[in-house]
């Protein structure tokens, strides 16, 4: 008590504002501890949700950036990004990828089937009004497949387009000459008409890429396919859900509340309803662009004028 009352009053005053900072900054600590203590247990105590993807986009590797007169959509690489985050969730019982996209480039597609592939929860494709080709590619991945019973969906196949101008170039008095290392370098030029061994050349790729196309759905889908119908339908044929149905590419025609609570069902996340299930929306942006979209202008023409595409489409 005497060497107390012998502390000057300045003195004790510093101690009192250094014990009392000492005292906040712990009690931070312990606040921000119990805050991530309760975001982990946080999904066991709300219940976990089902998360849903929108891939309603053509497949593209560069996407469509968003401008004044464009929503734009991600890029194949941005959306499996997007994608391979949900592993990391703690929250997500189950995925539901709802489907609206008529395909796109076979690397696009290759880029999101692979991020779906490694998603290590229960998965459910449904498709809403078009599931065709990449986007069909990409839905196998899944581990079961609700559609709606008016939904297009099928064309499985590979496109290569090549344009040729010969014929105008010729009308307008226009010669184009290519000086070239090898016969087939600029194979695909637009200023002239392919030759017959250049066909064979391009007919050969597309058909290797065909068959994988065929090899991944018949290991994804198993003994579900109808193998005899199945290679009725492989000729680029679109279909509705409920004809899907027959041949075994989708395992059942429902509504997207349906799709939802089978991916409930798959996560073990107890619903009676789809009004009962919590839903977690994955947002999959478009990258910003320019003001008036100059760079999806030029990617676009870039894209109508190249030597040759090859799309899941």
């Amino acid at each position: 008590m005497d060497s107390e009352r012998n502390v000057p009053g300045g003195a004790r005053k510093k101690r009192l504002i250094i014990g009392t900072a000492v005292l906040l900054a712990l009690a931070f600590i312990v606040l921000i501890g119990s805050f991530m203590l309760l975001a982990a247990f946080l999904p066991n105590l709300t219940g976990k949700c089902v998360a849903v993807v929108d891939i309603n986009m053509p497949l593209t590797v560069e996407g469509q950036p968003m401008s004044l007169f464009e929503t734009g959509y991600p890029g194949s690489a941005q959306l499996a990004n997007t994608i391979d985050t949900l592993n990391k969730r703690e929250d997500v019982g189950a995925v539901l990828f709802v489907f609206n996209s008529g395909g796109g480039s076979v690397v696009a597609t290759h880029e999101v089937y692979d991020a779906v592939k490694k998603v290590e929860k229960p998965k459910v494709s449904y498709f809403r009004e078009v599931a065709a080709s990449g986007a069909y590619y990409i839905a196998t991945g899944t581990d079961y497949i609700v559609s709606d019973p008016d939904a297009l969906t099928g064309s499985i196949g590979v496109v290569a387009t090549v344009i040729s101008m010969e014929g105008l170039f010729e009308k307008l008095g226009i010669n184009a000459t290519s000086v070239v290392s090898g016969a087939y370098k600029d194979m695909g030029s637009p200023y002239r008409n392919m030759s017959e061994g250049e066909y064979t050349i391009m007919k050969s790729v597309v058909d290797e890429i065909f068959d994988e196309f065929k090899t991944v759905i018949i290991q994804n889908r198993g003994e579900r396919l109808n193998r005899a119908r199945f290679e009725e339908v492989i000729d680029g044929r679109i279909m509705t859900g409920r004809q899907a149905l027959e041949v075994g590419l989708v395992d059942e025609v429902g509504s997207k509340d349906d799709a939802l609570m089978k991916a409930a069902a798959l996560g073990g996340i107890e619903a009676e309803s789809p009004e009962d299930i919590k839903i977690c929306y994955v947002e999959t942006l478009a990258q910003q662009g320019g003001l008036f979209g100059v760079e999806s202008l030029f990617g676009s023409l870039g894209e109508r004028f190249q030597q040759a595409s090859l799309r899941f489409q």
